[in-house]
């Protein structure tokens, strides 16, 4: 073995475990770096000048299998010269532990193509990062993949507090002590798309001022189904014009949207009284979104079929229709894309080997960090009221979810561990394998014709 290549071996490996455990696999997708400068005394210029073009292709198209993983690579030179150097994968757990690593020495003529395939030993049940090192005459890169092996079969232990049921129970008593004082206003100017637009404002836990928009098409007919969307991390909530099959109703939770002046939490939302378990701001987030659930089913005078509600929610909106679901079985079917805070616990070690991690859960992780006091056991004391892992077993209506694979708000292997809870046998799981913290627009065709059977809409 050339020692050039094994300082290039050496290098990858670095790359790819992580110095101290510090890197959560972060690999640029264009580290492409074009050594023109240092060959063009070789070559004349215009011959060094182009680009390596990179296909990579699981085994299985959503990057999910069952056994026999394996990957081929279409790399096309477009270059005026030949290349030739070593192709590299590598494999890790989501702690960075290796699983696998191989290489092989490729020639790639002048503006050719070649495929390159990898066989990877990686048998265990779960999610792995691999990652492809291209180190040619020409051209280095190094691109980041992530595939799962029998995701539906991974289990986690739940740390669900023994009064954890009563808790909520008592919780939804006490908000049900507040008068909801419902107030539905027509915004004429925002009715557009043959769509009558209301403003919503309702009473919530502690008796906040809550908002959200209601939007109902002209043409329903009798009665209409109801698709119930809950909010992201701080999203704005808007209303909603487009959905000529549904009513749809866009809560903002407080602290969010129109419900902005419902709370100030002085900081980072998800801080907010993080030591106090009563007070802790998903407590009330929670209650916010049942008494949205509240408010529709006690309007089905204004057209809607509360026999069909839909609830639909993303990243933190995807953890937040878990939990409702879970406390209220006026829900009737779930679409949950890239869930929040799954598998708090697992989340939250996963992140912590990026201390520079800027998602929710990463912004708790450096609450610790300055806050030494604040250890894991007082954290989890007061997050396992609050994980969705531990709401999801009492799930009963069908779920279907979308997961981004290279998502790092919300690791899949957590995503999975939720998911893997509930039991209704009409659940499905959809897979992107190349989002990040969003999924493919073919899941929202999917997710479409999916409720539309369900529910039995004309």
């Amino acid at each position: 073995m050339k020692l050039s290549f094994k300082i290039f071996l050496s290098f990858s490996i670095f790359l790819l475990s992580g110095y101290k455990t510090f890197a959560q696999f972060i690999l640029p997708e264009n580290f492409n770096k074009s050594k023109t400068d240092s060959v063009a005394a070789h070559h004349d210029a215009n011959e060094v000048q182009g680009d390596v073009f990179i296909n990579i292709r699981p085994g299985e198209r959503n990057a999910i299998f069952k056994s026999d993983v394996n990957y081929t690579l279409k790399v096309t030179n477009a270059y005026k010269v030949p290349q030739e150097g070593y192709i590299s994968c590598f494999v890790t757990t989501d702690e960075n532990r290796k699983v696998f690593m191989d290489s092989v020495f490729v020639k790639i003529d002048k503006n050719s193509k070649k495929n390159v395939s990898f066989k990877v030993k990686a048998t265990d049940d779960g999610f792995y990062k691999i990652g492809f090192a291209f180190h040619l005459t020409y051209y280095d890169d190094t691109v980041r993949r992530v595939f799962g092996i029998n995701p539906s079969k991974l289990t986690t232990q739940l740390h669900k507090p023994a009064d954890f049921e009563s808790f909520w129970r008592k919780t939804i008593d006490t908000l049900k002590m507040v008068a909801p004082q419902y107030k539905v206003t027509l915004e004429r100017a925002l009715s557009i798309n043959n769509k009558s637009v209301y403003l919503v404002e309702m009473h919530s836990w502690g008796n906040a001022v809550i908002r959200g928009w209601l939007s109902i098409p002209n043409d329903h007919g009798k009665k209409i189904a109801v698709k119930y969307r809950l909010p992201g991390y701080v999203v704005k909530a808007e209303p909603s014009v487009d959905d000529d099959d549904f009513a749809v109703f866009n809560i903002n939770v407080r602290g969010n949207g129109n419900s902005k002046d419902a709370i100030d939490t002085h900081g980072e939302y998800n801080l907010y009284n993080i030591e106090n378990r009563d007070q802790y701001v998903y407590r009330s987030v929670y209650m916010d979104c049942v008494r949205g659930l509240d408010f529709l089913c006690s309007h089905a005078n204004m057209g809607l079929d509360t026999t069909k509600i839909m609830v639909d929610g993303a990243s933190q909106g995807g953890g937040l229709v878990i939990t409702l679901a879970a406390l209220d079985k006026r829900v009737k079917v779930v679409t949950c894309e890239v869930p929040l805070y799954a598998d708090f616990r697992k989340a939250l070690a996963i992140t912590r080997l990026n201390p520079k991690s800027q998602t929710p859960v990463g912004m708790i992780a450096k609450y610790m960090r300055s806050h030494p006091n604040f250890t894991d056991e007082k954290l989890f004391n007061v997050w396992d009221y609050y994980d969705p892992l531990n709401f999801a077993p009492m799930v009963k209506c069908p779920v279907l979810m979308g997961i981004g694979l290279l998502d790092e708000f919300c690791p899949p292997q957590c995503s999975f561990m939720m998911f893997n809870q509930m039991k209704n046998k009409d659940n499905i799981a959809f897979a992107s394998p190349d989002k990040t913290h969003e999924v493919d627009g073919i899941y929202y065709t999917f997710q479409y014709i999916w409720f539309q059977d369900l529910l039995r809409l004309p």
